[in-house]
Order: structure tokens, then C-alpha cells, then sequence
């Protein structure tokens, strides 16, 4: 019987795998045989000890913190999967963001990867492997302006920064590649439609229809699960991939309406 996957002898930093996707993605590493180290601004119960570094990614000195466990914890790294992202800013829409809401959004969906690829993708290079996972949204297609024009903004940023990441870098061995999810249930994700529900006076499942209806429906009939983001993820930072370099590969029940 041929094995389909495994990440067997991989070394990966996971970032934000406490929650949602990104604990799955942990999980199915795990799962797959690689070598994982996450991060968040706390540990989680229940989470080892020995798979988790502690720092706050959206600044300069918590990147530096996680580059420097990721060398000296794992000996280096041959997949990242930047899974850090999110949106705090308040409805409203553009006229109602303060430059904090847009240095918040930025720091946390772009400059997190920017600055850990700064430190840990030459490495990569010099080694001539590795593999490189940004984590996108369909936001940056599809943003929704009263709540997320910022975090849409910052994706989109991303997703053109990792375009050019991956024509620099893939001649000298190192693929970069982007998942783009569209709605995923998540913690994360029940929040937000807490908060939109709270702004148009309705319940919880209100909050969950102003975000379908806002991306325009969803063909398949429900989010992703976390599950299913982390199955892509893991296929595409395998050695199955091996030639899937600067592409972006949407997850999202058939949201986007374009090919």
C-alpha cells in the first residue's frame, strides 16, 4: 500500500496553533510525523510545554523571540505555516478606522509573517529547501466593508507579498505557497458574528447571516472546518507538492464566484 502523505522528519513552526485551524494544523502534523513548534501569547491547557514558545507576534521583539526558539529548539525549520491572523477593529466602516485599528490589523496579518521570514527564510535558502505557507483570506477579494476593510487590506497585502516572496526564493529551493480560506467555524469566527449580530441588534445566528450574506453565499451550504483547512495545508507543505510554488489555493465552499 503507498503511503499518500506524510511529513515525517519535517521541522515546523506553526504560528497561532492554539486555536481553530491552526490547532488542527498542529494536530495533523503531529499526526503526519513532523517536528512542531507553536506560538501564542499564552500556552493553553493541555498544550506541551515542549511544543510551545510564548510571544506576542504582532511586535518586533516577540518575532525575534520565536525565530530564536525555532533555531535553538528545533535546529532550524523546514516548513512555516503563518496561520497568525484576525480582525479586532469595530464596525463602521473605513471612515470609522483610527490609524491604531490599521497598525493593529497590519501588525497582525502581515508584519508577523514579514518579520519571521526576514529571520528564518534564509536559512531556508542557504540550505537550498523548505516550504513557506501564508495563510490568506478571500476577504482580499471579498472584503466586507463594515467590519473588515483593514484585515481585507492587510490579506491582500499577504498574499502580493508572498506572490513576490515565492519568484525570489523558488529558484534557490525554498516554495512558497498561500492558502486562502473563506469563512472557517471557528472561535474566532463566532465572535465576529457576535459582534456584527451585537451592532444590528439581532441574535447570533443574525450575526452568522449578515457574514453570508455579505461574501455572497456559500454554494457548498456551510463553513470550512478547521479540519479540512489543515488537510490542504498539510498536503501542500508535504513533498507531494513538491512542484505547486506562488500559487494561492482557495478554501471556501465555492464563495468566490470567479475561477
Amino acid at each position: 500500500m503507498i503511503e499518500f502523505l506524510n511529513l515525517r522528519g519535517k521541522r515546523a513552526l506553526i504560528t497561532a496553533g492554539t486555536k481553530g485551524a491552526g490547532a488542527a494544523t498542529v494536530s495533523l502534523f503531529l499526526e503526519l510525523g513532523a517536528q512542531v513548534l507553536t506560538t501564542a501569547r499564552a500556552r493553553p491547557e493541555g498544550l506541551p510545554e515542549e511544543l510551545f514558545v510564548e510571544a506576542d507576534l504582532t511586535t518586533k521583539e516577540g518575532c525575534a523571540i520565536v525565530a530564536e526558539a525555532t533555531r535553538q529548539r528545533l535546529g532550524g525549520v523546514d516548513v512555516i505555516v503563518h496561520m497568525l491572523g484576525g480582525s479586532s477593529a469595530a464596525g463602521g466602516g473605513f471612515s470609522a478606522l483610527s490609524d491604531d485599528d490599521w497598525y493593529n490589523e497590519l501588525s497582525l496579518n502581515l508584519f508577523a509573517a514579514v518579520r519571521l521570514d526576514r529571520q528564518l527564510v534564509p536559512d531556508m535558502v542557504a540550505r537550498g529547501s523548505g516550504v513557506v505557507v501564508h495563510v490568506t483570506s478571500i476577504q482580499r477579494v471579498l472584503p466586507l466593508p463594515e467590519s473588515t476593510t483593514a484585515y481585507a487590506a492587510a490579506k491582500a497585502a499577504l498574499s502580493t507579498y508572498s506572490k513576490a516572496m515565492s519568484k525570489e526564493v523558488s529558484p534557490k529551493g525554498v516554495r512558497v505557497v498561500r492558502v486562502s480560506p473563506g469563512w472557517i467555524e471557528t472561535e474566532a469566527s463566532v465572535r465576529l458574528a457576535e459582534r456584527l449580530a451585537k451592532q444590528a441588534g439581532t441574535d447570533l445566528e443574525g450575526g452568522k447571516k449578515i457574514i453570508m450574506d455579505g461574501l455572497g453565499g456559500i454554494p457548498l451550504g456551510r463553513p470550512a472546518k478547521p479540519e479540512e483547512v489543515a488537510n490542504l495545508i498539510a498536503f501542500l507543505a508535504s513533498d507531494r507538492a513538491a512542484s505547486i510554488t506562488g500559487a494561492e489555493y482557495t478554501i471556501d465552499g465555492g464563495t468566490v464566484p470567479t475561477a
